[in-house]
Protein backbone atom coordinates (compact mmCIF):
# COMPACT_ATOMS: atom_id res chain seq x y z
CA UNK A 1 0.00 0.00 0.00
CA UNK A 2 2.70 2.13 0.56
CA UNK A 3 4.35 2.27 -2.61
CA UNK A 4 1.23 2.63 -4.62
CA UNK A 5 1.42 6.01 -2.15
CA UNK A 6 4.08 6.97 -3.18
CA UNK A 7 4.23 6.50 -6.96
CA UNK A 8 1.05 8.73 -6.63
CA UNK A 9 2.71 11.35 -5.31
CA UNK A 10 5.65 11.13 -7.48
CA UNK A 11 3.16 10.81 -10.07
CA UNK A 12 0.96 14.15 -9.51
CA UNK A 13 3.63 16.59 -9.95
CA UNK A 14 4.56 14.93 -13.19
CA UNK A 15 0.97 15.09 -14.74
CA UNK A 16 0.14 18.27 -13.72
CA UNK A 17 3.46 19.44 -15.50
CA UNK A 18 2.12 17.88 -18.68
CA UNK A 19 -1.28 19.74 -18.69
CA UNK A 20 0.39 22.90 -17.70
CA UNK A 21 2.69 22.34 -21.11
CA UNK A 22 -0.66 21.47 -23.13
CA UNK A 23 -0.14 23.77 -26.28
CA UNK A 24 -3.35 26.03 -27.68
CA UNK A 25 -5.81 24.51 -29.56
CA UNK A 26 -5.50 25.08 -33.42
CA UNK A 27 -7.97 27.30 -35.35
CA UNK A 28 -9.20 25.38 -37.92
CA UNK A 29 -10.30 27.63 -41.68
CA UNK A 30 -11.66 26.43 -45.06
CA UNK A 31 -11.89 29.08 -48.01
CA UNK A 32 -16.03 30.01 -49.01
CA UNK A 33 -17.33 29.98 -52.88
CA UNK A 34 -18.02 33.25 -53.35
CA UNK A 35 -21.52 34.21 -55.43
CA UNK A 36 -20.96 36.62 -58.95
CA UNK A 37 -22.18 39.29 -59.59
CA UNK A 38 -26.52 38.86 -59.85
CA UNK A 39 -27.57 39.68 -63.53
CA UNK A 40 -23.90 39.68 -64.86
CA UNK A 41 -23.68 36.10 -65.68
CA UNK A 42 -24.56 34.81 -69.21
CA UNK A 43 -24.56 31.60 -71.14
CA UNK A 44 -21.49 30.83 -73.01
CA UNK A 45 -20.71 28.79 -76.28
CA UNK A 46 -18.66 26.37 -73.63
CA UNK A 47 -21.24 23.83 -72.29
CA UNK A 48 -18.71 22.00 -70.85
CA UNK A 49 -15.35 22.69 -68.81
CA UNK A 50 -12.67 21.22 -67.33
CA UNK A 51 -10.71 22.89 -64.85
CA UNK A 52 -7.29 20.69 -64.90
CA UNK A 53 -5.73 20.50 -61.18
CA UNK A 54 -4.47 23.18 -60.11
CA UNK A 55 -0.88 24.40 -59.72
CA UNK A 56 0.10 25.85 -55.96
CA UNK A 57 3.37 27.66 -55.15
CA UNK A 58 4.99 25.17 -52.92
CA UNK A 59 5.62 27.52 -50.57
CA UNK A 60 1.74 27.61 -49.78
CA UNK A 61 1.09 24.20 -49.60
CA UNK A 62 1.12 23.29 -45.91
CA UNK A 63 -1.43 23.25 -43.13
CA UNK A 64 -0.46 26.39 -41.95
CA UNK A 65 -1.90 29.79 -43.38
CA UNK A 66 0.84 31.20 -44.91
CA UNK A 67 -0.03 35.08 -44.03
CA UNK A 68 2.91 36.69 -45.51
CA UNK A 69 6.48 36.85 -47.20
CA UNK A 70 8.04 39.80 -46.52
CA UNK A 71 12.25 40.47 -46.69
CA UNK A 72 12.59 36.99 -47.86
CA UNK A 73 11.08 35.13 -45.03
CA UNK A 74 7.83 33.37 -44.85
CA UNK A 75 5.11 34.16 -42.04
CA UNK A 76 2.91 31.12 -41.02
CA UNK A 77 0.92 30.55 -38.22
CA UNK A 78 1.40 28.18 -35.95
CA UNK A 79 -2.42 28.16 -34.50
CA UNK A 80 -4.47 28.89 -37.88
CA UNK A 81 -4.68 26.42 -39.99
CA UNK A 82 -6.37 24.74 -42.97
CA UNK A 83 -9.05 22.79 -42.35
CA UNK A 84 -8.19 20.56 -45.68
CA UNK A 85 -4.86 20.59 -47.93
CA UNK A 86 -5.15 24.02 -49.74
CA UNK A 87 -3.92 22.98 -53.34
CA UNK A 88 -7.60 20.86 -53.13
CA UNK A 89 -9.72 23.28 -51.68
CA UNK A 90 -8.82 25.89 -53.81
CA UNK A 91 -9.88 23.44 -56.63
CA UNK A 92 -13.16 22.60 -54.55
CA UNK A 93 -14.03 26.46 -54.17
CA UNK A 94 -12.97 27.89 -57.64
CA UNK A 95 -14.55 24.78 -59.71
CA UNK A 96 -18.00 26.29 -57.44
CA UNK A 97 -17.29 30.06 -58.51
CA UNK A 98 -17.17 28.90 -61.38
CA UNK A 99 -20.14 26.96 -61.64
CA UNK A 100 -22.47 30.23 -60.08
CA UNK A 101 -20.79 32.09 -62.75
CA UNK A 102 -21.72 30.17 -66.43
CA UNK A 103 -25.75 28.79 -66.22
CA UNK A 104 -25.61 26.47 -68.46
CA UNK A 105 -22.16 24.75 -68.31
CA UNK A 106 -21.16 22.14 -67.09
CA UNK A 107 -17.77 22.88 -64.82
CA UNK A 108 -15.90 19.71 -63.58
CA UNK A 109 -12.61 19.30 -61.71
CA UNK A 110 -10.34 16.58 -63.42
CA UNK A 111 -9.39 15.49 -60.11
CA UNK A 112 -12.78 14.99 -59.34
CA UNK A 113 -15.71 11.55 -60.03
CA UNK A 114 -17.07 13.29 -63.16
CA UNK A 115 -14.92 12.44 -66.88
CA UNK A 116 -16.42 13.77 -69.79
CA UNK A 117 -15.01 15.04 -73.50
CA UNK A 118 -14.89 18.82 -72.47
CA UNK A 119 -15.26 21.67 -75.08
CA UNK A 120 -12.94 23.58 -73.21
CA UNK A 121 -10.03 23.17 -70.74
CA UNK A 122 -8.78 25.50 -67.81
CA UNK A 123 -5.53 25.30 -66.38
CA UNK A 124 -4.73 27.32 -63.59
CA UNK A 125 -1.15 28.13 -61.65
CA UNK A 126 -1.31 29.92 -58.79
CA UNK A 127 1.82 31.82 -58.39
CA UNK A 128 1.38 33.69 -55.17
CA UNK A 129 -1.48 34.03 -52.44
CA UNK A 130 -0.38 36.02 -49.76
CA UNK A 131 -0.23 39.71 -47.96
CA UNK A 132 2.48 42.17 -49.12
CA UNK A 133 4.49 44.46 -47.09
CA UNK A 134 1.81 47.39 -47.58
CA UNK A 135 -0.93 44.53 -45.58
CA UNK A 136 -2.42 44.28 -49.34
CA UNK A 137 -3.56 40.56 -50.45
CA UNK A 138 -1.99 39.33 -53.78
CA UNK A 139 -2.97 36.56 -55.87
CA UNK A 140 -1.05 35.88 -58.67
CA UNK A 141 -2.18 33.21 -61.31
CA UNK A 142 -1.48 31.93 -64.67
CA UNK A 143 -4.18 30.85 -66.73
CA UNK A 144 -4.84 29.24 -70.23
CA UNK A 145 -7.46 28.22 -71.71
CA UNK A 146 -8.01 25.37 -74.81
CA UNK A 147 -10.92 25.03 -76.73
CA UNK A 148 -11.39 21.64 -77.72
CA UNK A 149 -12.69 22.96 -81.28
CA UNK A 150 -9.83 24.27 -82.86
CA UNK A 151 -11.15 27.34 -84.19
CA UNK A 152 -10.99 28.96 -80.93
CA UNK A 153 -6.81 30.19 -80.35
CA UNK A 154 -6.07 28.66 -77.10
CA UNK A 155 -5.55 32.21 -74.31
CA UNK A 156 -3.28 33.15 -71.76
CA UNK A 157 -3.11 35.07 -69.66
CA UNK A 158 -1.35 36.41 -66.23
CA UNK A 159 -3.57 38.12 -63.55
CA UNK A 160 -2.98 39.59 -60.57
CA UNK A 161 -5.48 40.66 -58.42
CA UNK A 162 -5.12 42.36 -54.93
CA UNK A 163 -7.60 42.96 -51.78
CA UNK A 164 -7.15 45.43 -48.71
CA UNK A 165 -7.30 43.64 -45.58
CA UNK A 166 -9.34 45.38 -42.95
CA UNK A 167 -7.54 44.16 -40.28
CA UNK A 168 -4.48 41.73 -39.86
CA UNK A 169 -7.30 38.88 -38.32
CA UNK A 170 -6.84 35.47 -39.67
CA UNK A 171 -10.23 35.44 -40.46
CA UNK A 172 -10.12 38.55 -42.66
CA UNK A 173 -7.61 37.21 -44.51
CA UNK A 174 -9.67 33.69 -45.21
CA UNK A 175 -12.75 35.88 -46.53
CA UNK A 176 -9.93 38.13 -48.98
CA UNK A 177 -8.55 34.76 -50.28
CA UNK A 178 -12.44 33.95 -50.50
CA UNK A 179 -13.18 37.11 -52.61
CA UNK A 180 -10.47 36.99 -54.49
CA UNK A 181 -11.38 33.41 -56.16
CA UNK A 182 -14.66 34.87 -57.14
CA UNK A 183 -12.93 37.87 -58.93
CA UNK A 184 -10.70 35.58 -60.54
CA UNK A 185 -13.83 33.32 -61.62
CA UNK A 186 -15.26 36.41 -63.25
CA UNK A 187 -12.66 37.05 -65.46
CA UNK A 188 -11.80 33.27 -66.06
CA UNK A 189 -15.93 33.50 -67.17
CA UNK A 190 -15.01 36.27 -69.34
CA UNK A 191 -12.38 34.56 -70.80
CA UNK A 192 -13.99 31.69 -71.81
CA UNK A 193 -17.07 33.14 -73.31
Amino acid sequence: MRLSAMALIVALPLVAGLAGCASPPMDLFTLAAVPGVPGVAAPSRTHSLELRRIGLAGYLDRPGIVRSTVQYRLQVSDRDRWGEPLGGMVERVFTEDLVSRMPGTAVFAEAGAISTQPDAVLELDIQRFDTDPSGDLVLLAQIAIRHDTGKRPTIARTLRLTQHLPSDGTQDLVAAMSALLGQLADRVTEMVR
